[in-house]
């Protein structure tokens, strides 16, 4: 989320607010538009609580979203790190393919799924490097009890890394649902029009102004928050980059150096193929 932008809308918000209410006072009577204010601060109170538990529960939901997400990345990223340490130890004919193939697929989704997840436009899409690395362990045919052992590693790892990259997908079309959000917008302004309601021309202006900016600042900040952990994905402050899938290729790229491999990605940087 831009964190300027998102300021913007805030100060825009509280201002435009401030402006209604003030204006609203000018020909309010005195003592606010209710004759029994502490009647009229109960009702308050209960739109207020129930907006704050809707609110909270939706926030709690998106963020369980974003950390599935998150973990989902870094449990992806590892996965694929250990896979290439599984295909050191497959047959001889295969091993230098399976480690390109799974670079490759690093690249890509560092580049092109990434890019996509934060476009939202990921949908059902698969990443084609994983169809390639099927491919290729179908040909597989262990010779010995340490190949056969890392044939039946490499296939639970399949299995790790398909699951993880279902739950860093999971979080690219958000999670709340539009219905809510319109339930969301809708209590908001019946707090915003109860709000003018309490406008007091015998009251202070500066004292009517932090009454509804108040209000209008913290109902929302809310939904940014909403907002950015609904989609987790971008180039804002606190969104989820490829770090950790970056950091696996770079473990990869040093470990193959260390042992002396000369893999060549059959892709170039972005994962596309060459």
């Amino acid at each position: 989320m831009n964190i300027l932008l998102g300021g913007g809308v805030l100060v825009v918000a509280a201002a435009a607010s401030i402006a209604v209410m003030l204006l609203v006072r000018r020909r309010a009577p005195e003592g606010s538009y209710f004759s029994d204010g502490d009647r009229a601060s109960g009702v308050f109170g209960v739109l207020a609580t129930g907006f704050s538990v809707l609110l909270g529960f939706i926030i709690f939901l998106a963020f369980t979203s974003y950390d599935q997400s998150r973990t989902g990345a870094e449990t992806e990223a590892l996965t694929v790190l250990q896979q290439v340490e599984t295909a050191q130890l497959m047959p001889r004919a295969v091993r230098a393919e399976l480690t390109g193939q799974l670079v490759c697929y690093g690249r890509s989704v560092v580049g092109p799924e990434w890019d996509r997840m934060e476009a939202g436009t990921e949908g059902d899409a698969i990443n084609p490097w994983a169809v390639a690395l099927f491919e290729t362990v179908q040909r597989v045919e262990p010779e010995s009890a340490s190949e056969g052992s890392a044939y039946d590693k490499w296939l639970d790892q399949t299995s790790t890394r398909e699951e993880a990259r279902r739950d860093r997908i999971h979080g690219a079309d958000g999670v709340v649902p539009t219905p809510l959000w319109i339930a969301l917008f809708v209590i908001s302004a019946v707090v915003f029009a109860y709000m003018l309601f309490f406008a007091d021309r015998a009251e202070r202006a500066i004292t009517q102004a932090m009454l509804m900016g108040s209000v209008v600042v913290v109902i929302g900040v809310m939904l940014l928050l909403l907002q950015f952990l609904d989609t987790p994905y971008g180039s804002g402050v606190g969104t989820l980059q490829p770090t950790a899938m970056e950091r696996a290729l770079r473990v990869t790229d040093e470990a193959l150096v260390a042992l002396g491999d000369t893999v060549r990605p059959p892709c170039d940087a972005q994962g596309r193929p060459t």
